[in-house]
């Protein structure tokens, strides 16, 4: 069989990354340096659960939701639908929404180019309709390369309601720029954090075979 090809369609985490403001910055310094005599290098990492590509829990938007420890693994893995929203003003409105042909995974491009080095405040989010629609057509997890799924001066938080009601998943902070829309596999788990509200992802996306 082929080598399948594979995108990466995570943030490179380093300092200075762009983060929702106010949260805790990125940052990396090393704590044991090679360079200093020790065998090795070892760095301390200072980040938000929420930097960079990132997997929320139920527990950052429910007072008494899971953790992102205890979240089942399988919506992170498998097949999705990559959907070109960059037409869309505001928020992704159920108009704007293709057919599914039954995807349970949905990915959204937003961005014309992903700002690795800003932070962009009037982001395209996802309408709570949409996301409800989603849920009825059997959509287990949605992803987008905005950094959340409702706007960033929301103070309801509809979107993540209409989520957390439906019992779906969320990414958020992919990249996507180099993706044509389309199926792809997706792998995006995040790590078993005990008490987390979200995590860090590698998300990647591999082409799927002619079987």
């Amino acid at each position: 069989m082929a080598d399948r090809r594979i995108w990466d369609i995570s943030q490179r985490l380093h300092n200075g990354l762009p983060v929702w403001p106010g949260d805790t910055a990125f940052q990396q310094v090393r704590t044991w340096q090679v360079e200093e005599g020790s065998p090795v290098n070892v760095a301390a990492l200072t980040l938000s659960t929420h930097s960079g590509a990132h997997a929320d829990a139920p527990l950052h938007y429910d007072a008494g939701g899971a953790d992102i420890a205890s979240v089942p693994l399988e919506p992170y893995l498998g097949e999705c639908l990559v959907v070109d929203a960059r037409g869309s003003v505001g928020e992704v409105r159920v108009g704007d929404l293709p057919h599914l042909h039954s995807a349970d995974r949905v990915l959204f491009r937003t961005f014309e180019r992903f700002p690795h080095d800003d932070w962009v405040e009037n982001f395209t989010a996802i309408s709570p309709e949409a996301i409800e629609w989603m849920a009825v057509q059997g959509v287990k997890l949605v992803g987008t390369d905005a950094p959340s799924i409702d706007p960033q001066n929301s103070k309801e938080m509809a979107a993540h309601k209409a989520v957390l009601a439906a019992d779906m998943r969320v990414l958020e902070g992919l990249v996507l720029d180099d993706v044509a829309p389309g199926r792809y596999e997706l792998i995006a788990l995040p790590l078993s954090i005990v008490g987390g509200d979200a995590s860090p992802v590698r998300a990647i996306l591999r082409e799927l075979t002619n079987d």
